[in-house]
């Protein structure tokens, strides 16, 4: 899979890396201590040093990426995964790596954002790209919904991430307006997560005793 992608390997990489450049570039301006965590009210409730931020943070990020690669790598039936599923493995990092060093540099020269906003816009339209693109996932052990029923039955797997890919892009389009409403919303959106996430599991479960009663 790297093999055939290492334009995509190696743009992806560099995206995930900017932010060090643009810290160096800003270093003598960066205060000692900046925030690298936010609490749900959206306000820093962790601060890191200059060094861990403006360095360390990219590098985990890279390093957590290239995992991601080698493991959907070394997955044999990855071979012909979909190329848009293949293209979500390459580019979630590099963009996570980008919104958050954003927060990070904002709020280090002292420029508000509103991050609990930002953050459930984001986990919204993540919902929603996921969402359209579940239904051409192949089946694999890596990527996707990897249940025993649906890594046993083909057919299980595809009407189950057909099912998913519907429920989350409503989902998501159901969250984006949680944007809007004030900071203490937050939680309840990640709780409202929960369920857009196991209710594709009981479709499986169903799908399978619906489909093995007779067997």
């Amino acid at each position: 899979m790297i093999k055939e992608n290492k334009f995509k390997a190696v743009v992806s990489s560099i995206v995930i890396l900017l932010p060090i450049l643009f810290g160096v570039i800003s270093w003598e301006k960066l205060p000692e201590k900046i925030a690298t965590h936010w609490g749900p009210d959206g306000n820093p409730d962790q601060y890191s040093s200059k060094l861990f931020a403006v360095l360390c943070l990219p590098l985990i990020t890279f390093a957590i990426h290239w995992l991601c690669l080698f493991i959907s790598k070394f997955d044999p039936k990855n071979k012909d995964q979909h190329k848009k599923i293949i293209g979500l493995v390459f580019w979630i990092c590099p963009v996570v790596s980008i919104l958050c060093s954003a927060f990070t540099y904002f709020y280090a020269f002292d420029v508000e954002l509103n991050v609990g906003s930002i953050c459930i816009a984001f986990m919204g339209l993540l919902f929603i790209i996921i969402g359209n693109y579940m239904p051409k996932c192949k089946q694999n052990y890596t990527i996707g919904i990897k249940i025993a029923w649906t890594l046993n039955d083909e057919a299980n797997w595809n009407a189950t991430h057909r099912f998913a890919g519907k429920l989350w892009v409503i989902g998501g389009i159901l969250i984006l307006p949680a944007a809007f409403l004030p900071v203490t919303f937050l939680p309840w959106v990640l709780v409202a997560i929960i369920p857009m996430v196991l209710i594709p599991v009981i479709y499986s479960y169903r799908f399978y005793k619906k489909h093995n009663t007779d067997k």
